[in-house]
């Protein structure tokens, strides 16, 4: 496994991290996500992704049973939340959603308990609020830092915009700003990676959990012939996610990827995490298997992105077509 700091900070995260969206309390059990989360830690894997809408708040004690459940040293893993859109679904009422100080700091707390741990390692702000005032904000993650209930904040789906107001105001304040930033980024999402963070990446420093590698699992050319029973896409409540991922634009384009993926003797998944990590910028990508043969498949990215030339890249982006414009 690699390891790269997070940012400017001296946490070491590992490239390839695992995560719970969509699959813990959802498509896998208790045992089927322990077994995936021992073979990741086995493998080197440090940092454990979650939030608090996540299966409603399932998907973070489930999580937490597996932890709690291992003799891993605390010190050797890293876990995250993240707070925004509540747990509570429809039932949720003012003040149980958003970046209010109170939501906040409740949700920290909620989340402590469904994990059954004593801190968090990363606390993310999964969304803007426009209706918080950012001081208020960059005020309650430090005040948690303070109290030891979690060590480092960020942001997720922010703007390159919003992120540096933070830090420009934590600043001011004598306090942290955000240190990592979670965006979607793969082979069809890459702007704000590529483009809009590029100042914040110079200047501020930036570390980045980049969630979706796969985009959604389109890139593993298992919906080029429609759409299997039982996958990501297929699940009653993602058809938004089912509408936003597949055209036939992009399964023409991930058809025509699999040559590259064959002559590198690795399959289309391996190759797109591998693109990803090859990113510098990149942290850590977040892998979301739920079966072990294809966390298995997943992992070795890190035997295929050292084999990524500018020929290979070059190649890539010539069947893409998504590399941003203004670079």
């Amino acid at each position: 496994m690699e390891y790269r700091r997070m940012g400017k900070t001296g946490l070491q995260l590992s490239v390839l991290s695992y995560g719970s969206w969509v699959t813990f309390a959802k498509q896998i059990d208790d045992g089927i996500s322990d077994r995936l989360m021992s073979l990741a830690y086995e493998n080197g894997v440090n940092f454990f992704d979650n939030a608090e809408v996540y299966s409603r708040g399932e998907s973070e004690k489930m999580m937490g049973r597996v932890l709690k459940s291992k003799d891993w040293e605390r010190s050797s893993y890293t876990v995250s939340s993240k707070v925004y859109f509540g747990w509570r679904g429809d039932k949720n009422k003012p003040n149980q959603t958003g970046l209010s100080r109170k939501h906040i700091t409740e949700a920290c707390h909620e989340a402590l308990q469904r994990f059954q741990l004593d801190y968090l390692d990363l606390f993310f702000c999964h969304r803007p609020d426009r209706n918080a005032p950012i001081e208020e904000v960059v005020r309650t993650m430090n005040t948690l830092i303070q109290q030891g209930k979690i060590l480092y904040w960020g942001t997720s789906e922010w703007t390159g915009s919003e992120i540096m107001e933070a830090n420009m105001v934590a600043k001011e304040l004598g306090l942290e700003g955000p240190a990592m930033e979670q965006p979607q980024y793969n082979l069809f999402v890459r702007h704000k990676m590529e483009s809009d963070f590029l100042p914040i990446f110079k200047n501020v420093g930036l570390g980045t959990t980049i969630w979706s590698p796969l985009a959604s699992g389109l890139l593993t050319g298992k919906y080029n012939n429609g759409i299997p029973e039982g996958s990501r896409l297929a699940l009653e409540g993602f058809e938004w996610l089912k509408d936003s991922t597949i055209s036939n634009e992009r399964l023409a384009r991930v058809k025509e990827l699999e040559s590259v993926a064959k002559d590198l003797n690795t399959s289309l998944a391996t190759l797109s995490i591998a693109w990803c990590i090859s990113n510098p910028h990149v942290t850590t990508a977040i892998l979301g298997a739920t079966k072990e043969e294809q966390l298995k498949e997943n992992l070795k990215a890190l035997e295929v992105y050292p084999k990524l030339t500018e020929e290979i890249k070059k190649r890539i982006d010539d069947i893409m077509q998504t590399k941003p414009a203004d670079i």
